[in-house]
């Protein structure tokens, strides 16, 4: 079957076009999708999906349909893996050379490489143990590593200096996860006082700020802060954006919708790294994202198993482990809080989900416009031209250039978040049972239909 949509608006141009998609089936579906938009696909440069060593929670291939279903068409594993993504072998097994071996699957992914040894802050990792891992490196991954980071904890103080240099050589960026603490479950404030649990100062993520800051003006290094959540740390990232220092930050979907409150009608499946802030906070980063402070929106898709987050039960937030699942809610959830609010329209929203990852990742997003312009209003996936455009593998991510990755969206359809449905092994999200607006309807990597929900469209 070739699925036609007619009549359907590019992202960014707003003019309306055809676009054919073929699914393997002789019947044709045609749809009137003259309400819906056709975009790059979404892009996110921090994911876990815990493979290998804790595929229990997720594993590559559940976490790539995941993304697939969520309308991502590219991202970057984040190296909390077991063992850590640091280039060394630990009983016979290579994170770095396991993730490289995995293909033909539904989204294209890139590696970070660990900053330290065993990722535990003590011994920065070698360049000579990653290097070949590089795009463009002797190993020829296809899979290769495109950034450095300890997600998961901050940079140690003791590494610093290697991390930086080995970045700088490599010229790929220090993605830091900004936020340091030994204590504390929650936001430090009234909430926390109120449910007596341990809070977490606001001061812990602007102490690791300024001091990645003041690296990055010393070195030029090109500094990625990950999951900015307080008014603090955004100030000074626009002070230091105001310097022409070289730095991006991100924050993530559950730091705009929802504030340290929430812990307490979601328990567990409220309880990250970084903590919900205060409402303020929160005000604040919806202010960052309006005023370009915030160069992308990554999910942070942490996946547990329900075990773990006790069911999102209250009296577990002491033990159970930080982190949410965002893959499949990122899109309707933004835009809930995003746009059906007036803070940043449509077309913004794919910039903060789509062209500014892309870039971070040194990936080139579709031009859907160009491309249109040059075959008649028509995008046929199945035509010469976009055949040229393919990788080899659909996966894959170490060959530059334009790829006819898209995502096609129904901003306007209501639904309800169920997260019985996702296609990740986890469950832990306190999304589920919103009622939003926006939905993904179909996804496209390399030209090929890795998701859609077409069929719930016909007569």
């Amino acid at each position: 079957m070739t699925v036609v949509l007619n009549d359907i608006r590019i992202w960014d141009t707003q003019e309306h076009i055809t676009v054919r998609i073929p699914d393997g089936n002789e019947d044709e579906l045609i749809l009137d999708a003259s309400a819906w938009q056709i975009a790059p696909g979404f892009a996110d440069p921090h994911v876990h999906f815990r493979d290998p060593g804790q595929t229990d929670k997720e594993t590559m291939e559940s976490g790539a349909l995941a993304a697939a279903h969520g309308g991502y068409t590219n991202v970057l594993i984040m190296p909390n893996t077991i063992p850590a993504l640091d280039g060394i072998s630990y009983d016979g097994v290579n994170a770095l050379e396991e993730l490289e071996n995995r293909h033909n699957l539904p989204v294209r992914y890139a590696l970070c490489a660990s900053a330290s040894k065993e990722r535990n802050g003590e011994k920065p990792s070698e360049y000579d143990d990653w290097k070949d891992a590089l795009r463009g490196g002797a190993a020829g991954y296809k899979h290769p590593v495109i950034a450095v980071s300890d997600d998961g904890s901050a940079v140690t103080n003791s590494t610093l200096d290697t991390v930086v240099r080995n970045c700088i050589q490599a010229n790929i960026p220090f993605i830091d996860h900004c936020e340091h603490h030994t204590t504390g479950v929650m936001n430090e404030g009234a909430i926390s006082r109120k449910l007596c649990l341990p809070g977490i100062p606001a001061e812990t993520e602007l102490n690791i700020v300024e001091r990645d800051i003041q690296k990055c003006r010393a070195t030029g290094v090109h500094l990625h802060l990950q999951h900015v959540s307080t008014a603090a740390a955004f100030e000074a990232v626009r002070q230091a954006k105001s310097e022409g220092i070289n730095i991006t930050c991100e924050t993530a979907p559950h730091y705009l919708a929802l504030d340290d409150s929430a812990v307490e009608e979601y328990g567990t499946y409220a309880k990250m790294n970084p903590p919900l802030r205060s409402a303020a906070d929160r005000l604040a980063t919806l202010e960052a994202v309006c005023d370009g402070t915030v160069d992308l929106i990554a999910t942070d898709h942490a996946p547990h198993t329900v075990e773990e987050k006790a069911a999102g039960s209250l009296d577990a937030m002491m033990s159970a482990p930080n982190g949410i699942i965002g893959l499949e809610t990122a899109y309707p959830v933004l835009r809930h809080v995003l746009v059906e609010t007036g803070y940043i329209d449509d077309a913004r929203l794919i910039e903060l989900l789509s062209v500014e990852p892309n870039r971070l990742m040194g990936a080139q997003s579709f031009d859907i416009a160009d491309f249109a312009h040059s075959h008649d209003g028509i995008i046929d996936f199945d035509s010469a031209d976009i055949h040229m455009m393919k990788t080899p593998e659909l996966s894959q991510t170490d060959i530059e250039g334009e790829h006819p990755d898209v995502v096609i969206l129904a901003p306007d359809e209501s639904w309800t978040i169920d997260s019985s449905e996702f296609a990740s092994q986890a469950r832990n999200t306190p999304f589920n049972g919103w009622d939003v607006r926006g939905r993904v309807v179909a996804t496209i990597c390399n030209g090929e239909l890795t998701y859609s929900r077409f069929d719930s469209y016909s007569d």
